[in-house]
C-alpha cells in the first residue's frame, strides 16, 4: 500500500510563447498555501526557438528552487489558427520536457476544467479567475499579467481534483482497476 506525503509542493504552468505563467503552492492535506507565482516573459525575443529554449532554462530553474512534487500544466486550447496551436504545443512540450528531465511527474488539465474547479463556471473570464484564487490564497496583489494567475489556477485545480468526499484518496490505473474496486458501485 503505498503511504501518501501528508504535504506536497505542486507547480502550475500556464505555457505560451510571449508570456508564460506559473505558480507554486503547498499542499497540506486539504488545505493550500501561496508559495509563489509570476510570469516568464519572452515577447522581447523574435526568434522562436529562443522562446522555446527560455522556457526550458527557466522552467528547469523553478523546478530546482522550488522542487515540485508534481507539475500541472494547462493543455492548448483548440483554435482556428493551426500556426498559434502548434507553437502552443511546442511551448507545452518543451515545459513537460524541463519536468520530466527532473523526474517531476506531470498531468494536464483542459482550460475549461480549470475555470470550472475554482470558479464553478467553466468560462469565467481571467479576471474572475485571478479574483477566486485571491480569495481562496488569502493574497491581495494583483499581477501585472494575469498569466500568473492562470499558472497558479492550473496548480489549484490540480490540488482540487485530490480532495475525495470518501477520503480513500485511492488512485488507479485504469478504469478496470476502479470497476475491480468499486463493484457495488457498478450497476
Amino acid at each position: 500500500m503505498l503511504v501518501e506525503k501528508k504535504e506536497r509542493v505542486i507547480m502550475g504552468i500556464d505555457p505560451g510563447t510571449s508570456v508564460m505563467g506559473y505558480g507554486v503552492i503547498l499542499e497540506k492535506g486539504n488545505k493550500i498555501e501561496l508559495i509563489s507565482m509570476g510570469i516568464v516573459r519572452m515577447d522581447h525575443l523574435d526568434d522562436h526557438f529562443l522562446k522555446l529554449q527560455r522556457i526550458f532554462a527557466k522552467t528547469v530553474g523553478l523546478v530546482e528552487q522550488y522542487k515540485p512534487d508534481v507539475m500541472a500544466l494547462e493543455a492548448p486550447f483548440y483554435g482556428k489558427n493551426i500556426q498559434v496551436m502548434l507553437k502552443l504545443g511546442r511551448a507545452q512540450g518543451i515545459a513537460m520536457a524541463a519536468a520530466l528531465s527532473k523526474d517531476v511527474p506531470i498531468t494536464e488539465y483542459a482550460p475549461r476544467k480549470i475555470k470550472q474547479s475554482i470558479t464553478g463556471n467553466g468560462s469565467a473570464g481571467k479576471e474572475q479567475v485571478a479574483a477566486m484564487l485571491q480569495r481562496l490564497l488569502n493574497f491581495k496583489e494583483t499581477p501585472e499579467f494575469l498569466d500568473a494567475t492562470d499558472g497558479l489556477a492550473v496548480a489549484v485545480c490540480h490540488s482540487f481534483q485530490r480532495v475525495s468526499t470518501s477520503g480513500s484518496g485511492k488512485s488507479y490505473s485504469g478504469w478496470s482497476a476502479f470497476a475491480k474496486d468499486n463493484q457495488k458501485r457498478l450497476k
